[in-house]
């Protein structure tokens, strides 16, 4: 667990070699020597990946970065992030520690609440059965809880029974009979799926139909998380802007996002940059995130951005609302070891608690990438940091990295050949001065 006196704001810390930053982590968290250990050596073993996948062959690695600077209700986290794209974590982390400087983020998040749907098709008479199932919806949940006690003992179980009819396809009457299903903690995929394969039948013989589908949907908006946070324009002053200036600016590239779906697409992937990134490091389903977080900007009928960004008071204020199904318990996380270490470093306490701290994370990524786009321009930063794995890429030592990167963007050509191209000059200069 993280201790609350030493917080997340590690200074220099990117600057460590691995044993120092490891140090660091163990200064502030309640990670043994084993675990430390395991972040230097350990990857997942091949046999808990043949048996989390069929046709297994080797496991793919990510690079595991750690957010530093969040504050979110008042409680410092250092949040693991895995993702291959330069300059997520660093600018996740520049953004954090601004809002520090303002009281850091507040977020929340739903109980872990599932729609599981059973899709019917040739009804002889929509109106009628959608009355028949409403009317037996108690008998239907308690047939519900009935398919999983355990997770009624832990406090879950069915919250409802929705009907919905379909818009005409061609197939007769079509209803969707949505199972709301309370998972806790889990992320509740296969408790779903059971619990609508149990009830299809009396479904379909309430209705007449044919239940044709049974299975749970990824758009989990009973499961919403939500962050807010608020940057004083002295916060936001660069050296050449002031910080009303930056605010406006990142409201106005917001607004631009509302209106163009273009825009409001890569406005979400910033999101996104950061949520993704903590789901992979915790071993939860980032595509099924992906998905319910597409679907609901889409939700009014034109696709918009999941955050809001407003000028008010004297400070530029930001939101997020995303959908977030998440899993502290269950599932793969059993089989993941490097997984269930990145859930006790953030220290989270519950689903709810994980999803909180994710939606705060997308909401400072966000602001990170607005704030780049307003002020130097998304490349600068970015292609630095690309231009430094290029250098690494092609064999320069930590001593030439530098004098790689220097020369690669003052070419202004950050290709992998040219990195190549320089080292070799580098390389040909020092030989000559020898």
């Amino acid at each position: 667990m993280q201790t609350e006196e030493q917080g997340s704001r590690i200074v220099g810390f990117g600057r460590l070699e691995h044993d120092g930053r490891l140090e660091a982590l163990a200064a502030r968290t309640g990670l043994g020597a084993a675990e430390l250990e395991a972040l230097r050596t350990e990857v997942m073993a091949f046999e808990a990946a043949d048996h989390m996948i069929e046709n297994a062959v080797g496991v793919l690695g990510l690079p595991l970065g750690i957010g530093l600077n969040f504050r979110i209700n008042g409680r410092d986290r250092l949040v693991p992030m895995a993702v291959e794209e330069p300059s997520v974590v660093a600018a996740a982390s520049s953004a954090a520690r601004l809002a520090r400087e303002a009281g850091g983020f507040e977020a929340d998040a739903d109980p872990g609440v599932m729609i599981g749907q059973i899709l019917l098709i040739r009804v002889p008479d929509v109106a009628a059965a959608r009355l028949r199932i409403e009317q037996a919806a108690p008998r239907l949940m308690a047939a519900a809880d009935a398919v999983h006690p355990n997770m009624v003992r832990r406090g879950g179980g069915a919250r409802g029974i929705e009907v919905r009819v379909l818009p005409d396809a061609g197939l007769g009457g079509m209803l969707a009979v949505d199972v709301l299903l309370d998972c806790g903690d889990a992320m509740g995929a296969n408790a779903v799926n059971t619990v609508v394969e149990a009830l299809a039948p009396a479904v379909e013989e309430l209705t007449g139909g044919e239940a044709r589908l049974r299975i749970l949907s990824n758009l989990a908006d009973r499961r919403l998380a939500r962050a807010r946070v608020r940057f004083p324009f002295e916060v936001l002053t660069t050296r050449t802007l002031p910080g009303d200036t930056v605010a406006a600016r990142v409201a106005e590239a917001w607004a631009l996002a509302w209106v163009d779906p273009y825009r409001a697409c890569t406005h979400n992937k910033g999101v996104m940059n950061g949520i993704d990134a903590v789901a992979l490091a915790t071993g939860n389903d980032w595509r099924g995130i992906e998905a319910g977080a597409h679907a609901y900007a889409v939700r009014e009928g034109a696709y918009r951005p999941l955050s809001t960004w407003r000028v008010e008071g004297g400070a530029l204020e930001g939101r997020l609302e995303v959908p977030l199904a998440v899993a502290t318990v269950g599932g793969n996380l059993e089989l993941n070891a490097r997984a269930r270490l990145a859930l006790r470093l953030l220290g989270v306490e519950s689903a709810r608690d994980l999803a909180a701290v994710m939606a705060a994370v997308g909401l400072a990524q966000n602001f990170a990438a607005l704030r780049a786009l307003v002020t130097d321009g998304i490349q600068r930063g970015h292609m630095a940091l690309h231009a430094r794995g290029l250098a690494l890429a092609v064999g320069a030592s930590e001593e030439l990295a530098d004098r790689v990167v220097e020369r690669l963007i003052a070419s202004g050509e950050i290709k992998l050949h040219k990195a190549r191209e320089i080292l070799a000059a580098l390389h040909a200069e020092s030989a000559a001065r020898r």
